[in-house]
């Protein structure tokens, strides 16, 4: 049995970070496939958890999770305000100068649909313990990709939230500092804002050690969604079976294990997932899988949803992969892309080849002088964008 995958319509077109680790300032162009590499160091770990804290806005706050990081001073740029043309030829070190402008850590995304942005900055002193805690000085949420004053939609500027209506501005209840309009405001445009942040998914360096949760027999319910550490892996390849794309789930398995097919079996409402190869006699366990094979399986749940995505966001996929696997996983992920916004960070130099042989847009990242850039992105090459004005 099957059900038909509804193809999401809001597709993000600019990430926009400024002031967070490696990164000063930087302008991601998005496709529907992205695909961030570069060498070790470049700051691929730094957009991804970057977009990570951007998705936290919706869900308990980007203020708890910069708390999570060490707090405000821990995450903000380490890097001069300004890098000099003597410091990026190399004529002279960075050196710290006056600052011209504020403190800020700024998040952002753009796309056809209903955009956001968030600047948090250093609190004033109080002498309260939760002085490590950030202010929002700034959140707004404006339609299409570009922030002016006639997109604008919502507003929360100091402690002060405005809201567009047919008859004009309307004034909401004042916020405190650490309180994001997402979570205690309510408004047509912020609840989507706040839902298609919630709806983000994110998969990072799932567990595939002996004791790792995807390899025991679990207690199953119906699993549209894989969790994050992929503990109700059965059940989540068991619903696909039963109402999402059985035929494309084992057409991706027979891909990277040819002759191969993957079962769960149910013994007291617990359930196992087996793999059954050419050869062998019996089937394998999941707790008996390689680590590559279980973690190529873990992919083809999430990828495979029955309940699609607008945006996945995988964090170097091809851990533990063999060679052999990574075309297959990039083939997996192009055709996650009919159905879902995909980025997948990686420095696997075959799945970029693939990726982008399936028209990924690529996104090369590089760290002159400690700062995180696109490579050949100059100042105006890249995607446009505005900050909105504290």
């Amino acid at each position: 049995m099957s059900v038909s995958i509804i193809t999401v319509d809001r597709v993000l077109s600019t990430l926009a970070i400024d002031g967070y680790r490696s990164i000063r300032s930087l302008r991601v162009a998005l496709g529907r496939v992205t695909v961030v590499t570069g060498p070790n160091g470049s700051g691929k770990s730094s957009l991804y958890r970057g977009l990570r804290l951007l998705a936290a806005a919706g869900r308990h706050g980007a203020v708890a999770a910069l708390a999570g990081e060490g707090g405000l001073p821990s995450t903000l740029w380490a890097g001069p305000e300004v890098i000099g043309r003597a410091v990026r030829q190399g004529r002279a070190p960075a050196q710290g100068t006056v600052r011209q402008g504020p403190v800020a850590l700024r998040l952002g995304f753009a796309g056809d649909g209903f955009s956001y942005a968030v600047d948090l900055g250093l609190p004033t002193p109080s002498g309260s313990m939760f002085e490590r805690d950030p202010e929002i000085k700034v959140e707004s949420i404006w339609h299409g990709p570009i922030l002016r004053p006639s997109t604008l939609l919502a507003e929360r500027r100091g402690s002060q939230v405005r809201i567009r209506e047919d008859t004009g501005w309307t004034s909401e209840r004042k916020l405190q500092p650490w309180e994001s309009m997402l979570d205690e405001v309510d408004a047509p445009e912020i609840r989507a804002v706040r839902a298609a942040l919630r709806g983000w998914r994110f998969y990072d360096h799932v567990r595939t050690d002996a004791a790792a949760p995807a390899r025991a027999a679990m207690l199953g319910t119906r699993t549209p969604v894989l969790s994050g550490d992929a503990g109700d892996l059965a059940a989540a390849i068991q619903t696909i079976r039963e109402i999402g794309n059985a035929d494309l789930l084992d057409a991706t398995i027979d891909e990277a294990f040819p002759g191969s097919t993957i079962m769960v079996t149910e013994h007291d409402g617990r359930m196992t997932l087996q793999l059954r190869q050419p050869n062998l006699l019996r089937p394998l366990d999941a707790a008996e899988l390689s680590d590559g094979t279980l973690r190529y399986l873990v992919w083809a749940a999430a990828l495979l949803s029955p309940r699609p995505a607008e945006l996945i966001v995988l964090n170097e996929p091809e851990t533990s992969l063999h060679p052999e696997l990574l075309r297959p996983l990039a083939r997996m992920i192009t055709r996650a892309a009919d159905d879902s916004q995909v980025i997948v960070v990686t420095h696997a130099g075959t799945v970029v080849e693939q990726l982008r042989h399936d028209d990924a847009r690529l996104v090369e990242l590089e760290k002159p002088d400690g700062e995180t850039l696109v490579v050949d992105q100059g100042a105006l090459d890249g995607p446009p964008w505005q900050w909105p004005k504290r």
